[in-house]
């Protein structure tokens, strides 16, 4: 199994991939991605085969209760999902919807795999096909 992906915390990333408007919006999430940049502090030293993730979860979807259980579930789905199908070397911002609350588990998962493949930043499957 491999690590879970590193954490975006600071503003400045979550502005950075906004910016590049790579972005899809599902029922239960939106997600945007980012090439991670060469250049960052020394503090973060980020390789080129990491996956950074950042979360964020806005007053709209409820109190501060809601907004930390959308947080979880977020959390949740993108350690289920990204080891296999997140893009090395790039940044990503998943957004907690109100539908984030409500949606069934294995739909949330659906929704995050589908935004990966529709923001472009999904892994390429390697397929293995031998010809005799």
């Amino acid at each position: 199994m491999t690590a879970a992906p590193a954490r975006l915390k600071k503003r400045a990333d979550f502005l950075r991939v906004a910016a590049q408007r790579r972005k899809w919006a599902a029922p239960g999430l939106i997600l945007q991605a980012a090439p991670t940049p060469t250049v960052t502090l020394p503090a973060d030293q980020p390789t080129p085969d990491m996956v950074r993730v950042g979360f964020t979860v806005s007053k709209k979807v409820g109190n501060s209760v809601a907004r930390n259980r959308a947080r979880r579930r977020l959390k949740a789905a993108v350690a289920e999902v990204f080891p296999a199908a997140a893009e090395p070397g790039t940044d990503y911002v998943v957004i907690g919807r109100r539908e984030t609350l409500t949606r069934t588990y294995s739909l949330l998962l659906q929704d995050l795999r589908t935004a990966l493949k529709r923001v472009g930043a999904a892994r390429r499957q390697r397929t293995e096909t031998t010809r005799e």
